[in-house]
């Protein structure tokens, strides 16, 4: 009887040995894994994380705007770190504006072309005004005024100083004028230094004239009689950053090309040169 009871106590004492060592077991799984967990892995705890959500079936659903940012399991190719992408009506609006803004640029461009264009017929008008008035101060002049032409051009504003029947602007062959086409010219310079623009001079002569000379002909006549006039000018007033050009066309622009013999087509002709404004930097196409 003895024996039985040692050995049904020896039994029973064994067992709570093997459940002492399971419990052990765990604590040191336990503390194993409080100690993995201290130093963090962001992507073994990723790892992890994604296993026992798969394990347990569970699916994370979110719904998130601007940046994008998924997390799971590392397997699968998420996509991270993607820009904000504008939306469909953002895109329709950007483009209305973009357009009207380049709708209004252009039309201040014409606006300002337009009121360009005015403010030039607007200058040249009062410059022929003057001058027209700078030679009806002088008297003796008058006896010439059919000889005097000033138009506006596309060029810019004309001055032209040309023979007509029965009066000639310079003498037969000379390059000196006559003392009222002299005064003409004098009367201009104080006006024309007063103007910004540039000036070209240009000298044509008649088809058909003859010169004694050989030596001495038509295109050196013509360029004579156009730096004559220049210096008459600089004389009695204009300035000579004012000058841009002194040509003589000889007689190979005529006036009249119908009838390049006629008297008119010898002239003096004095050009002030239309200059455009730059445009503004942000009204350009």
């Amino acid at each position: 009887m003895k024996r039985k009871k040692g050995a049904a106590a020896g039994a029973h004492g064994g067992s709570w040995v093997i459940s002492f060592a399971d419990l052990m077991s765990l604590l040191m799984a336990f503390f194993v894994m409080l100690l993995s967990f201290s130093v963090q892995d962001q992507e073994k705890l990723q790892q992890a994380a994604g296993s026992v959500k798969d394990a347990f079936g569970i699916t994370l659903v979110q719904d998130k705007a601007g940046m994008i940012e998924r997390t799971g399991n590392p397997q699968r190719p998420y996509p991270k770190h993607m820009a904000e992408q504008s939306t469909e009506a953002q895109s329709e609006f950007a483009t209305e504006d973009r357009e009207d803004r380049q709708a209004q640029g252009q039309e201040a461009n014409t606006f300002t072309n337009e009121r360009t264009e005015e403010d030039r017929l607007e200058q040249f008008s009062l410059a022929a005004a003057s001058l027209k008035q700078a030679w009806q101060d002088q008297p003796d002049i008058t006896a010439i005024s059919q000889n005097l032409l000033v138009e506006n051009t596309e060029e810019g504003l004309n001055i032209v100083i040309s023979d007509q029947d029965g009066r000639a602007m310079f003498p037969d062959g000379s390059k000196y004028p006559y003392e009222l086409t002299r005064k003409a010219i004098a009367a201009m310079a104080p006006l024309l230094n007063k103007m910004p623009n540039q000036i070209r001079i240009t000298g044509h002569t008649a088809a058909g004239a003859t010169f004694p000379n050989p030596r001495y002909g038509k295109w050196d006549l013509s360029f004579d009689r156009a730096n004559v006039a220049r210096q008459i000018l600089e004389e009695f007033g204009l300035s000579d950053a004012h000058i841009y050009s002194v040509v003589g066309r000889g007689d190979s622009e005529p006036l009249f090309p119908n009838d390049p013999y006629l008297s008119a087509n010898q002239r003096i002709e004095i050009l002030v040169v239309s200059e455009k404004p730059p445009v503004p930097v942000g009204l350009r196409p």
